[in-house]
């Protein structure tokens, strides 16, 4: 009696244990929306100083990165010829853009970084939003320096959260829902939404369904005033080059060419 009095909720517990195993497992293999390869040729035909089209920056070398919808790190890659060849702290910015971008956008409707710099100034509605998802330093600072930017990136696998407020970070959609974020970081915010922007066409995930500005959905918004307000509430500074002409060329900005 003793014995089968115990068998019952140890089976129970057996059972849940076994339960949340195959849970994990299913969300450890949930499919990278690009793998590694396809992210890094997609990058270099996208980067300047790779041989792609210019983007109206520094016209630098760039990190980029894919999480899931889960938020797990599934890619990592870099235009360059080595990983030092762009700035080496924009590998984990760039996780970070994808992270925010994905955790900030919905199936119905899409966040992309640069729409949230107006909103997190001093007196904004966003106010502080920087510090809601600290980064996985556990994650971020370890493994093997000549992995980084490889198949075998030791972020793979991985949730790095952290929250990039600027241009750079783009959800992810196949025409059926959102299926991850994408990240990328290595040259002014503004061209980074540009090289994100093309990436993420090319790619094949810019189903993107509404966002905050009606005709370009999550388009970076260039609208404010010399006072830093924005008129639309989610605008982002211009940068100093062509980044605008550029974006408005590709569908990717909204307002603040400097040619018109």
């Amino acid at each position: 009696m003793y014995r089968s009095q115990l068998f019952v909720p140890l089976l129970a517990l057996l059972l849940l244990l076994g339960g949340l195993f195959h849970e994990d497992r299913a969300m450890a293999q949930q499919p990278c929306p690009a793998d590694h390869d396809k992210l890094l040729a997609v990058l270099k035909a996208n980067v300047k100083a790779s041989g792609g089209p210019a983007n109206g920056g520094f016209e630098t070398n760039e990190w980029a990165a894919i999480v899931g919808r889960d938020g797990t790190v599934c890619a990592v890659a870099f235009s360059g010829p080595t990983a030092d060849s762009q700035w080496p702290g924009s590998r984990l910015i760039a996780a970070e853009k994808a992270n925010t971008a994905n955790g900030l956008s919905l199936a119905e409707m899409a966040l992309s970084t640069a729409n949230l710099y107006a909103g997190v100034q001093p007196g904004g509605p966003l106010f502080g939003l920087q510090e809601t998802n600290p980064v996985n330093q556990a994650a971020a600072y370890v493994g093997d320096p000549k992995t980084f930017g490889s198949a075998s990136d030791p972020l793979v696998g991985k949730p790095i959260g952290g929250v990039v407020v600027f241009g750079g970070g783009l959800a992810l959609y196949d025409g059926k829902s959102i299926v991850g974020g994408l990240g990328v970081s290595g040259d002014s915010s503004c061209a980074d939404h540009n090289v994100a922007w093309r990436i993420r066409a090319a790619l094949g995930f810019d189903k993107v369904p509404a966002g905050v500005n009606p005709n370009r959905k999550d388009a970076i918004v260039y609208d404010l005033d010399p006072g830093g307000k924005s008129a639309s509430g989610w605008g982002h500074p211009l940068c100093a080059g062509t980044e605008a002409d550029i974006a408005a060329e590709l569908g990717a900005g909204v307002g603040g060419s400097i040619n018109k």
